[in-house]
């Protein structure tokens, strides 16, 4: 399996921005308390680098998302398998590779839900989820102009797709991203720090 190291010095090779590799970084966070959470904590660093690595095409190919990826994983050296849970988060958008295991689920429906929670965070005078609550996540939600590029449709189906309703998929991503805030924001510290 691909390092941490290595699925970094990749992930950088292909994204600059601030805004995505700060949201490379909360996914990947996220993935890793999924996998703690549900079982998988033998799995949290493949779960892990598939979070950092989902959105790996999307900054320099956007009108290509999930069918530049193969390739570019490809050279970096990822297996055939990461490269299907990767380019499964963009089921019935840009990919028609499914999720069938839990994972990929919870990439599918955590990768929208943790670009809402973020920007709702960000609104809060805090600019934490430390202090956020699912009531408040909910009428943010439910408001389709706030963070219209998060489908609302997308989460709602990873939600069915994991058998869960939406308040327990909100309140796991919640703890997740309370779960890998500090650790993100070090990240990107680091980051601007070069």
């Amino acid at each position: 399996m691909i390092t941490r190291e290595d699925a970094l010095n990749l992930l950088r090779k292909y994204n600059q921005e601030p805004f995505h590799l700060q949201h490379a970084f909360t996914v990947e966070g996220v993935m890793r308390w999924y996998a703690r959470e549900l079982g998988y904590g033998q799995e949290e660093e493949y779960w892990g680098l598939v979070g950092l690595l989902h959105d790996i095409d999307f900054e320099l190919y956007p009108q290509e998302h999930c069918q530049k990826a193969p390739q570019l994983l490809r050279e970096g050296g990822v297996e055939e398998d990461m490269i299907y849970s990767i380019c499964s988060h963009g089921y019935g958008i840009c990919s028609d590779l499914k999720p069938e295991k839990e994972m990929e689920k919870v990439l599918f429906a955590a990768d929208e839900l943790s670009g809402l929670i973020w920007s709702a965070a960000l609104m809060r005078p805090s600019k934490s989820v430390m202090d956020m609550e699912v009531k408040s996540l909910k009428k943010k939600f439910k408001d389709k102009r706030f963070a219209a590029g998060c489908s609302r449709d997308v989460i709602r189906q990873g939600a069915e797709m994991l058998g869960w309703e939406l308040d327990e998929l909100f309140e796991k991503t919640i703890l997740a991203m309370r779960d890998c805030e500090e650790q993100v924001r070090q990240a990107m510290e680091q980051i601007e720090a070069k």
